[in-house]
């Protein structure tokens, strides 16, 4: 019987342990540092040109006096468009310079910042989009106050910064396009995919949202970027790899309908998650060019 209860007593400590690690492993996952996401992009495409780029670093007080590090890449050619550029989770704003070729080729200059809890920014957790959304429209009001010649102004989010993009227009931000590539619609649905991929019990979800609510205050089934969207006019443009195992392109579709303004959904074929403007670079650029001549015919053409 002592033997029984010294088990169930183990038992019993490995599952608050494990209930315990759950909701941290979600919502506090290991950044990537500055130099480690500088050396993953250079490893994938010329990242030369970010060295001759006019830069300029600086911080922007964020949601509830969170400081969030910005760097402004200035276009080489005078222009008046800009774009802010949201990164993905455990990457920082240098995870950003894979879409930047593509905006200055566009004629914008570029402004990259690090999430908060990413980066260059004090450590804290992750909330898929609800104080990250708000950072956001920190950043946009901040970028109309500091560059007084804006003539256009977008955003381009990937996976998280995808999410944070989406839910931030729920603020109605005076903004003119979204760009949201590999986002989720709500995090349940691909942490209840990945829990049963990894053949964890149902429960598994329920368990971390519950841990998350009494560990940090924040519900993962409140974590729902979609619901942003019933007021939304900002034309969007979904981006999805057809073979993103980790978010599935049903999320990007069911934003699409869900939006009240324009939207588009383009599938890249034969990519995975966050790696679709590698995979088929010049098609990628194909897709944000035309949808941009599409809402912006005196600035894009024809």
């Amino acid at each position: 019987m002592k033997i029984i209860l010294i088990i169930l007593c183990v038992l019993l400590l490995l599952f608050i342990g494990f209930a315990w690690w759950l909701p941290s492993f979600v919502m506090t996952g290991k950044r990537q540092t500055l130099d480690e996401a500088f050396k993953w992009q250079s490893e994938q495409f010329d990242t030369s040109f970010y060295e001759k780029l006019e830069k300029t670093d600086y911080i922007v007080k964020g949601f509830e006096g969170y400081d969030l590090h910005v760097e402004y890449l200035k276009n080489p050619e005078p222009t008046d468009r800009y774009v802010i550029i949201t990164h993905g989770y455990t990457d920082n704003h240098i995870g950003s310079l894979k879409y930047v070729p593509i905006y200055l080729e566009l004629g914008f200059n570029c402004i990259i910042y690090d999430l908060r809890g990413h980066g260059e920014n004090e450590p804290t957790f992750t909330t898929y989009g609800i104080k990250e959304g708000n950072d956001l429209l920190c950043v946009i009001e901040d970028t109309r106050e500091r560059y007084k010649d804006i003539s256009l102004l977008g955003l381009h989010g990937e996976s998280l910064g995808s999410a944070t993009t989406i839910t931030c227009l729920k603020y109605k931000p005076e903004v003119d396009f979204a760009v949201a590539d590999c986002g989720f619609s709500d995090i349940e649905n691909v942490l209840r995919a990945g829990y049963d991929s990894a053949h964890l019990p149902s429960f598994t979800f329920d368990l971390a949202d519950l841990m998350a609510k009494l560990r940090y205050h924040y519900s993962l089934k409140e974590m729902r970027p979609i619901d942003s969207l019933d007021d939304n006019t900002v034309p969007i443009l979904f981006i999805h790899g057809d073979a993103d195992e980790l978010i599935s392109p049903e999320n990007s579709k069911r934003m699409s309908q869900r939006t009240k303004g324009y939207s588009e959904v383009k599938l890249i074929p034969g990519a995975g998650h966050a790696v679709s403007v590698f995979t088929e670079p010049e098609l990628y650029k194909q897709y944000v060019e035309e949808f941009l001549e599409k809402q912006f015919k005196e600035e894009f053409g024809d």
